[in-house]
């Protein structure tokens, strides 16, 4: 796969340095999940689970619900803030202008 790089341009060039960073940097964990597979299809096909023959449960990632609205933009009720994360605009705006976050509170 020869590729000519001197026929580009230097934003291909950067665009090509990232992907191919982006493909080493995943390369390991794509093939774990690759064998991951045709192990559990093996162990499927003899009547087993992967877990059953490992004696290990693989444990999927945990998904959080999404946080419940505490706080709403008294100028517009649909725009809700959690309460995690960054404090939105809104809410900077009207705690400088004298509310308090009980007051926002939905």
């Amino acid at each position: 796969m020869a590729m000519n790089l001197e026929a580009l341009s230097l934003r291909e060039l950067k665009d090509l340095h990232a992907q191919v960073a982006r493909a080493i940097a995943t390369y390991e964990e794509r093939k774990k999940m690759e064998a991951l597979a045709e192990l559990e299809e093996k162990a499927r096909e003899m009547g087993f689970s992967l877990a059953e023959l490992t004696g290990v449960s693989v444990v999927k990632a945990r998904k959080r619900a999404p946080a419940k609205a505490r706080y709403a933009n008294p100028e517009n009720a649909s725009d809700t803030w959690s309460g995690r994360g960054r404090r939105p605009r809104w809410f900077d705006a009207a705690l400088k202008a004298g509310k308090s976050p009980e007051d926002l509170a939905i």
